[in-house]
């Protein structure tokens, strides 16, 4: 039996409406600053308090968080999740069995309930997101930069690479099913260049999750379960890698993984951060369903 055959009619319990940030953790705020500002993100702003800066191109927010750091490789940390309702999906989450994340607020700060995901990850839930967002609170513009800056390429978020444990695939489906409602693609449909794993598409088919268990680990990092890198949609993936080129961004070319209309793979920096480029074309989230 498959696992595709235990699922539910869909749902999205929890309200997701797509991806509000996802946040690197590091010790080398600088270094990788410079890798995201060559694959067109901007620092758009700077936390009031924390050693925190928000990166900033198109529809995209990554957190670069150095108060957090564990060690000088960047991690990736934390998703954002935007759901109606915040307190309800912290509330909804917990009550199916995940583990509560420890606030960490200070004065004047925001209280963005999260619980815990793969590895040392996070979760967030953010329901404030329109005309103000967490980051009117949070976070101090820095002056004279564009606060929306435009995509290279029409980038967007397409979706997380999560790296499981062996035979671990089916208990993390159980995870991202029941708690937020993510259904299983078949096997036929793929995106991109790596055709390993699980993918898991959000109720609100504005992006994906893709399960990897351990081949594709051996080849790329360590063994621990952990988010591994983020795929960026575009329309035509040649011509952003070609922008990327001329921006100094080195793409994977093997006999395996090579640059192709389907999708591209960056070189390894400062020892783990990777982007996947996907094709995907701008279209009504209904259309993906």
């Amino acid at each position: 039996m498959t696992i595709a055959e235990h699922l539910p009619e869909p749902s999205n319990p929890v309200g997701i409406d797509g991806i509000e940030f996802i946040e690197f953790a590091t010790a080398q705020p600088q270094a990788l600053g410079a890798v995201l500002e060559k694959m067109g993100f901007h620092a758009v702003a700077r936390h009031r308090s924390r050693e925190v800066m928000l990166y900033r191109q198109g529809t995209m927010n990554l957190i670069v968080n150095s108060n957090d750091a564990a060690g000088a490789t960047p991690v990736l940390s934390a998703i954002a999740l935007r759901v109606r309702d915040a307190a309800f999906a912290h509330k909804h989450s917990l009550d199916l069995g995940a583990w509560d994340m420890p606030t960490r607020a200070s004065a004047m700060e925001l209280n963005i309930p999260g619980i815990h995901g793969v590895g040392e990850s996070l979760i967030y839930f953010v329901d404030r997101y329109d005309e103000f967002s967490i980051y009117d609170v949070d976070f101090r513009a820095i002056p004279t930069v564009d606060p929306h800056p435009p995509a290279i390429g029409g980038m967007h978020f397409f979706g997380i690479v999560q790296y499981v444990g062996p035979d671990r695939t089916a208990d993390w489906f159980e995870f991202y099913s029941q708690i937020f409602g993510f259904v299983p693609l078949p096997d036929t449909v793929r995106f991109g260049i790596m055709p390993k794993g699980l993918l898991l598409r959000s109720p609100c088919s504005n992006f994906f999750l893709q399960l990897i268990e351990p081949d594709e680990i051996a080849r790329f990092g360590p063994a621990e379960e952990h988010l591994q890198r983020i795929g960026l949609g575009t329309p035509d993936v040649l011509a952003t890698v070609g922008l990327l080129e001329n921006r100094g961004i080195e793409f994977l070319t093997s006999e395996k993984v090579h640059s192709s209309d389907r999708g591209a793979l960056t070189k390894s920096t400062l020892g783990s951060v990777m982007f996947e480029l996907v094709h995907d074309d701008p279209e009504p989230p209904a259309a993906r369903k």
